[in-house]
């Protein structure tokens, strides 16, 4: 008699390797066979071909299925975070998950027909970077992988803010004290942040503040327009210098605003009473944070200020090439511990004046930008088509749960040069600014 084994038959084994005896999602694969967990799921996984496994046994592990995801040839349906936090802690801590696994998932791939060819990578893959790791050339074409993606995606995303970083959620009048609010609008949140770290820069009438990786312009126009600050914003993306000097024109705001292409190495020969670098350092990297520290400081006057705002890990982590994040999002890409931030601060010649930690509103922003993507998809598809879409869901949600979960953090350094005499006219406490 011949094989009567379903999919599920085949691949039910190393699912309960994978997630345990009861996967708390359903499964359901392209021959109409399922497998179910007994309580009721909390999502479904729909591996639509054996196109599926092949991309896992070609590139086994993380890669493989996001070419799998990105590819639609594997597909969930349900809460994406709750999907995504059931499988994540359903995973048993001793699983075998070795070399044994791995040929065993050869073996069933191959009794289901999946190793007959080897599938091209989805056309939304970066492919190798050329150059020196966070040369000008390489990093050029990193940011613009990510962020040249079309405006009018990002505005779906964003919302009416235009602002690619972590927001703050706080009610009017609230002295920070209070825990993350989610009741207050995306849009005012993100403008308490701005807020805070013009208040934090101490800026003031006539000041000039440089807005390192300015993106679209969003700190730049709240600067000018409520503290009468000079601002001068820099980017190396196309997109985002060309939408920004827009909004900036169409605030009125010309004569206070200078939005540059340009890179922030460039800089030279100019002299700033205040920097904000608000979430462009994950780009900078481990090698190039002591050049970064040293050019901003040699920016900035005797008692200027710095605010560098960025996302963190213990220990550090770089967005590795045949990771989803490094492959599909950030490629290049890399998270410093705030403690090594701090050290690189100080030897650059910055006096650390303050360390303000965010990841709770970091979470809050993502769940508005996956709930803006989810509310209008159809759109975000048309825009970017659907494994851009797909990218952009998975990656915001799953990097929701991690700040969630402290896995990644959100920090605010604030750091002041102090002048001949030490002195760095900084406010006796907080109170000055939150």
């Amino acid at each position: 008699m011949g094989n009567t084994a379903t999919v599920a038959d085949t691949l039910a084994p190393l699912l309960r390797t994978a997630l345990g005896d009861q996967p708390p999602i359903r499964f359901e694969f392209w021959d109409g066979s399922t497998m179910a967990p007994a309580a009721e799921p909390r999502g479904v996984m729909r591996i639509r071909s054996k196109d599926a496994l092949s991309y896992l046994v070609w590139a086994p592990g993380e890669l493989g299925l996001a070419r799998a995801y990105v590819s639609g040839q594997l597909e969930f349906e349900g809460d994406v975070f709750t999907v995504l936090r059931s499988m994540q802690q359903s995973a048993p801590r001793d699983a075998d998950l070795g070399w044994d696994a791995a040929l065993r998932a050869v073996g069933a791939a191959g009794r289901l027909g999946a190793l007959t060819h080897h599938p091209k990578p989805p056309p939304e893959e970066v492919r190798p970077l050329r150059g020196g790791l966070h040369t000008k050339r390489r990093d050029a074409a990193a940011i613009s992988h990510h962020y040249d993606v079309g405006n009018d995606f990002y505005r779906l995303v964003l919302g009416e803010s235009m602002t690619y970083s972590c927001a703050r959620f706080v009610a009017p009048g609230d002295d920070g004290a209070a825990p993350a609010n989610p009741a207050v609008p995306l849009v005012d949140a993100q403008r308490a942040k701005h807020d805070l770290i013009c208040r934090k820069l101490g800026l003031r009438a006539g000041m000039r503040l440089l807005d390192v990786g300015c993106g679209w312009g969003s700190m730049a126009l709240h600067a000018a327009a409520t503290y009468d600050a000079q601002v001068v914003g820099v980017t190396i993306s196309h997109e985002q210098a060309e939408l920004a000097r827009e909004r900036v024109a169409a605030a009125g705001l010309r004569d206070r605003v200078e939005i540059r292409l340009s890179d922030y190495r460039d800089l030279r020969g100019e002299e700033f009473d205040a920097i904000s670098s608000i979430g462009m350092f994950e780009h900078v990297g481990t090698k190039r944070s002591a050049e970064y520290f040293d050019t901003l400081r040699a920016l900035l006057r005797p008692q200027g200020r710095l605010l560098n705002h960025a996302i963190s890990s213990i220990g550090g982590s770089r967005m590795q090439n045949r990771s989803f994040i490094g492959r599909y999002v950030f490629p290049d890409g890399e998270l410093l511990d705030v403690g090594a931030v701090v050290l690189a601060m100080e030897r650059a010649g910055f006096e650390v004046r303050d360390v303000d930690a965010l990841r709770e509103h970091y979470a809050l922003t993502l769940r508005q930008w996956v709930a803006n993507l989810e509310n209008d998809w159809d759109r975000a598809v048309s825009l970017v088509g659907p494994g851009r879409a797909r990218i952009w869901r998975l990656y915001m949600a799953a990097s929701a749960l991690g700040f969630e979960d402290g896995g990644l953090g959100l920090h605010q350094i604030l750091g002041v040069v102090p002048d001949p005499r030490g002195e760095a006219a900084m406010p006796g406490n907080r109170r000055g600014w939150v």
